[in-house]
């Protein structure tokens, strides 16, 4: 008798490439296809010919690391449909461009073309049943998602196939300034993928809340611009509406697809938690923000306004624009007199507040941060994302039989691990039977 199995083909044990197959005798599901950031791109590690093999393909949200390998998919030969929400599947075509830009401009080439991207058929999950609900994905399969609080669209799931039930987190914060999450209904499942992407991290938004507040006003109060560099979607309207009301007498720089995502967003509220609706209005009605619409604008806006704050796409600070700004904010430090009070030292500054890969510009930022002190450059995490005390209460109210721990590199998962077991939640009277730390390729048995 074959054996339910879930594969890992990216993931686990590292920052990106979330791709995961649960396969029994007759289905074979995937959750979410993406890329690893690093290098020229790095793609799931599944042979080519599983692709054709699939029965349906579940995708959690549109950030590169959990889509971007999508149109693999196609052009190894699957010919079903990627279930995902409308607003994910919205947002796609921004990330395939700039997941595009960023593979030719370090010499590479998509592995994949136009015809792939095209190639993809949605079905919307809210089209068939609310959140929550069950609802059948084909014979045999049964689906369930509700919102995971990361990303407008983003979602988790729950999976019911051939006698064996799958709980996959996607990227999961109940913690979002403005994003609803929906809490699973307790339900013990026999395999759960989770999100531990911040490891042994325990601080609650609050306290990061406070470090970003205290590191930008330090660079604020002494005249200095402080540049966010933020993903497209997701944390860089969190951070608009966050920034806006925290600073509302500082000015603030928005480039226009960054904007474009608040506009946007304001509009899905179905996404959004019951206050959040009237607290973007405010912003997108606010006479201190500022969109640049060409090189010289930015300029103009960078001179007259002292002290603002500027938000620009990419998190990792790749895209020729980031890097354009922190170049200008190193060679035009504030002067002397525009700090309030005499003695403060006088800088600009960049505040990364999500995961810098290896080999990115805002990686090397950071390790070089002290040889400039012009444009000091800080990490200061905003969250969007789980670590052990969130793990901790997901296991609580939604047990898995296995745990599979995903989204940090293998050491810092070794480490929460083995936390959790020496807690006891592996103990005998305890749902949870083991916790896993794996990489990429590894199989279990489900």
């Amino acid at each position: 008798m074959m054996m339910t199995k879930l594969r890992i083909w990216g993931g686990a044990g590292e920052h990106g490439r979330s791709c995961y197959v649960l396969e029994g005798k007759q289905h074979r599901i995937m959750l979410d296809c993406g890329v690893k950031k690093e290098g020229t791109g790095q793609y799931p590690v599944f042979p080519p010919q599983e692709a054709e093999r699939l029965t349906a393909v579940l995708l959690s949200h549109a950030h590169e690391d959990h889509s971007m390998a999508l149109p693999l998919l196609y052009k190894y030969g699957y010919r079903g449909e990627v279930w995902t929400t409308k607003a994910t599947a919205e947002q796609l075509g921004s990330y395939f461009r700039s997941w595009h830009t960023y593979v030719e401009s370090r010499g590479g080439k998509l592995p994949y073309d136009e015809r792939d991207i095209e190639s993809i058929a949605y079905r919307y999950l809210e089209d068939e049943a609310p959140s929550g609900v069950w609802q059948e994905a084909c014979p045999g399969v049964r689906i369930m998602w509700g919102c995971s609080g990361h990303l407008a669209g983003a979602v988790w799931y729950m999976v019911d196939m051939e006698g064996k039930r799958l709980f996959f987190s996607g990227d999961y914060s109940r913690e979002s300034e403005l994003l609803a999450a929906d809490a699973p209904e307790p339900n013990l499942a026999d395999i759960s993928i989770m999100d531990n992407a911040y490891g042994m991290d325990i601080d609650p938004q609050p306290v990061k809340l406070e470090r970003l507040r205290a590191g930008m006003g330090q660079i604020l109060s002494s005249g200095g611009h402080v540049l966010l560099p933020v993903p497209a979607f997701g944390r860089g309207q969190e951070l608009i509406v966050w920034a806006s009301e925290q600073f509302p007498e500082q000015a603030m720089i928005v480039e226009p697809d960054i904007w474009q995502g608040l506009q946007r967003l304001s509009r899905l509220k179905e996404w959004l938690r019951p206050e959040v609706p009237a607290r973007i209005e405010r912003v997108l009605h606010s006479g201190r923000i500022f969109v640049p619409r060409d090189a010289a604008e930015r300029v103009r806006l960078l001179e007259q306004n002292a002290a603002a704050m500027i938000v620009t796409g990419d998190g990792m600070m790749d895209s020729p624009r980031a890097r354009w700004y922190y170049q200008y904010l190193s060679d035009h430090p504030p002067s002397a007199g525009d700090g309030e009070g005499s003695g403060k030292s006088n800088h600009n500054g960049v505040i990364l507040t999500g995961h810098t890969s290896s080999g990115s510009f805002g990686k090397h930022l950071l390790e070089c941060a002290d040889q400039n002190d012009r444009c000091i450059v800080r990490h200061l995490i905003y969250k969007v994302h789980q670590g052990i005390s969130d793990v901790r209460l997901m296991l609580k109210e939604l047990p898995g039989k296995q745990v599979v721990l995903v989204h940090a590199p293998k050491p810092q998962t070794d480490l929460v691990r083995d936390e959790l077991m020496r807690e006891g939640w592996t103990e005998y009277e305890s749902s949870v039977k083991v916790i896993h730390s794996l990489e990429p390729g590894a199989t279990l048995n489900v």
